[in-house]
């Protein structure tokens, strides 16, 4: 999985930018794409991670080249700004991610270096992920839960409560804070329970950026639009809206959305390890 390697024309899709745009990031410093033999650009998974995080900056942030730059730094860099540095407040409403990943790493006396040689994620994509919850794949953020011994529900605050029962009314759906480009998460079931119950919004070109995998079973039920799951990189299979699928959490799996809109699925994992 580590090994994969993307052209400049996939990355870009994967990216939700043009080949260009990574042309010009990489003339701006912001990006340094690897080599082939033959001098092709090529994106490792790091690589398409630090692309979510440029992409979300520049577009939700607003900021240009010069102060992205600022952010990618390690978080041990002095010029960092307070702003940069600060994490949410107590009060907002979506559960600051990043800052409890910063929480438990610090907590267990690691560096940024030693989380990111466990999990694969570069330093500086780790420090601007513990400062602005966002940037990294799924993978990545399973990767980073498992290196701290919990889970993404818990991360997300799902299982904050101890409810033996739960009512949520249609439409009336929480959400996960958004850390991955184009997937909205949303728990049907509050509290702890045997197992996991989401429903997931994927919009146009939405993917898992990556496969991973963890303990337990899987089932998916789609409700509108089309998806393909990829299992050990090499059985595909295209769901179609009222189409279900299972599988063990255990085997490597990818996925992406194969529709032109919106595809929305419940997706359901037990025992608890998402």
């Amino acid at each position: 999985m580590d090994d994969i390697r993307f052209k400049i024309t996939e990355a870009a899709r994967m990216a939700g930018v043009s080949a260009s745009t990574l042309r010009l990031w990489e003339s701006q410093g912001l990006i340094e794409p690897l080599r082939s033999p033959t001098g092709q650009r090529l994106f490792d998974q790091a690589l398409m991670d630090r692309l979510k995080t440029i992409g979300w900056l520049r577009t939700e942030k607003g900021l240009n080249p010069a102060a992205i730059r600022e952010v990618l730094k390690d978080d041990n860099d002095p010029s960092l700004s307070a702003e940069a540095q600060a994490t949410p407040a107590e009060g907002d409403m979506a559960p600051a991610i990043g800052a409890k990943i910063r929480h438990l790493r610090r907590q267990a006396g690691r560096t940024l270096q030693s989380v990111a040689d466990e999990t694969g994620i570069a330093p500086s994509l780790l420090s601007s992920f513990e400062r602005i919850s966002q940037g990294l794949s799924l993978p990545a953020l399973h990767a980073l839960a498992a290196c701290f011994g919990t889970t993404l529900a818990a991360l997300s605050g799902q299982e904050g409560g101890e409810h033996r029962q739960s009512l949520v009314r249609a439409g009336q759906w929480s959400a996960w804070p958004a850390t991955a480009s184009g997937v909205t998460i949303q728990p049907l079931a509050e509290g702890r329970h045997q197992m996991e119950c989401h429903r997931f919004v994927l919009a146009p070109g939405a993917s898992s950026e990556g496969a991973y995998r963890h303990d337990g079973e899987e089932f998916m039920h789609i409700l509108q639009g089309r998806m393909q799951i990829v299992l050990d990189g090499d059985q595909f299979f295209d769901l179609a809206a009222g189409d279900s699928f299972t599988f063990e959490s255990t085997r490597f799996h990818a996925w992406r959305n194969l529709h032109e809109a919106e595809t929305v699925l419940i997706w359901i994992n037990t025992p608890a390890t998402f």
